[in-house]
């Protein structure tokens, strides 16, 4: 049986060195840009013949629009829908490499905190512009709510401090543990199928039921990253 570790490896395709930094082209980088032209590829499919009455792509394409577009009205409100195109974007990524990890021999670059934290630390700079923007100074409220004694300013600024850094954290180990376990299982109950001979059709359909759920799993994740991604930008948005 292979190691179940082994999938998760980042592997080089392309080899470069910068100025002494190694930038080389990855087998994770490969499917970063995989995912990105799905989505392109995707949406120019579904949309390249639309209508006032729409067919089943351009269906499939105006309702993940509108799932994403209710999602931030019920999280962050009419304000926050002028960044729709950010969350849209950060929805599709996350789902389509997801997704993509499914597939035999790919890549689930979404099981690595290298590259989902570097999204979440991306998704915690913008919302802090935005609320810098938004409130200027006021945006120091957002470590020292209002209603509480400024005495407490050292004890309370730290934690908010905290509270604030530890976002880009949660939504990586959320999604980075997910993808992770779930690939693993299916690594292992795949190495039985080809040792039980005859009676590798056992744990062959209980992988096809795990892919399944996999697949539920690589959606529900997303979900959750974008729903969590909203409730922070709508925290900076808003007053504390």
């Amino acid at each position: 049986m292979s190691n179940p570790m082994e999938q998760f490896e980042v592997k080089e395709l392309i080899p470069l060195k910068f100025n002494g930094y190694d930038i080389s082209f990855t087998n994770s980088s490969l499917f970063m840009c995989l995912a990105v032209v799905s989505c392109v590829l995707l949406f120019a499919l579904c949309l390249k013949k639309r209508a006032i009455v729409p067919g089943k792509g351009q269906a499939f394409a105006e309702m993940i629009y509108d799932f994403v577009h209710n999602l931030m009205r019920e999280n962050i409100g009419a304000e926050g829908l002028k960044y729709f195109g950010f969350i849209f974007s950060l929805f599709l990524f996350i789902a389509c490499g997801n997704v993509l990890g499914l597939f035999p021999y790919a890549f689930t670059f979404t099981s690595h905190i290298a590259a989902v934290g570097t999204l979440s630390l991306t998704a915690l700079i913008f919302n802090m512009i935005i609320g810098i923007k938004k409130k200027k100074w006021g945006y120091i409220r957002t470590f020292m709510p209002k209603g509480i004694p400024w005495i407490l300013a050292p004890l309370i600024m730290p934690i908010e401090t905290i509270s604030l850094l530890s976002k880009p954290f949660s939504l990586t180990i959320r999604l980075v543990a997910n993808m992770t376990v779930g690939h693993i299982m299916l690594k292992i109950i795949a190495g039985f199928i080809v040792g039980l001979g005859a009676l590798g059709f056992v744990p062959l359909l209980f992988d096809a039921g795990i892919i399944v759920f996999e697949l539920f799993i690589a959606l529900l994740q997303a979900f959750i990253y974008t729903v969590l991604s909203c409730i922070y930008l709508g925290d900076a948005i808003h007053n504390h």
